[in-house]
């Protein structure tokens, strides 16, 4: 048996996120991927069960890297919980999200693979669910609709900024953001 270890591992997955971001999902292959991680031919295969396994490890881990550090965690557990707050919580998540760019792109791939594929769609659907039942539960002002709304609508505008980057400017951005916050968030 091959030893692995976590590292390496996870330098694989990573170089998964870049090749789905630049090669979509048709262009991601274990030769891919090893050639993307610098290392011999055959390195991923023995990593990965299948390309399956690779693209549900891949999902796990854009989410994994889009988790704010534990500095931002405080900061968000000790913030103020009116609107003003939750705007400012919402302009550095997606602030976070469209800095770290080839992950979500290659999110966008892995949904779209979610769709014929079983697996994948319950990571992604786990994930997802975690984010929203965090935010819920965060004492942030509004009720569960309020979070879905803000959901839905920052991540299109994330996929806006994204791949379209000259449509709007960053101040523009979180002009937006503020004002989703507003329209859609109760003050009580």
């Amino acid at each position: 048996m091959v030893r692995r270890n976590d590292q390496r591992r996870a330098a694989l997955v990573d170089a998964a996120i870049e090749v789905l971001a630049r090669e979509g999902a048709r262009g991601l292959t274990f030769r891919a991927v090893d050639a993307e991680a610098a290392v011999p031919t055959g390195t991923a295969s023995n990593y990965f069960t299948s390309r399956d396994d690779l693209l549900t490890q891949a999902g796990d881990r854009v989410y994994a890297r889009l988790r704010p550090d534990e500095a931002t965690l405080a900061h968000q557990r000790t913030a103020g919980r009116d609107r003003d707050a939750y705007a400012r919580l919402m302009r550095e998540l997606v602030g976070r999200v469209a800095a770290f760019r080839t992950g979500y792109l290659a999110l966008l791939e892995l949904r779209l693979e979610a769709t014929r594929r079983p697996e994948l769609r319950t990571v992604l659907t786990e994930r997802v669910r975690a984010d929203l039942a965090y935010h819920e539960a965060a004492g942030l002002p509004g009720d569960a609709t309020a979070v879905k709304l803000l959901y839905l609508a920052l991540n299109w505008l994330i996929v806006e900024q994204l791949t379209l980057p000259e449509v709007l400017t960053e101040e523009e951005r979180d002009a937006l953001v503020t004002a989703a916050v507003e329209r859609i968030v109760s003050e009580d």
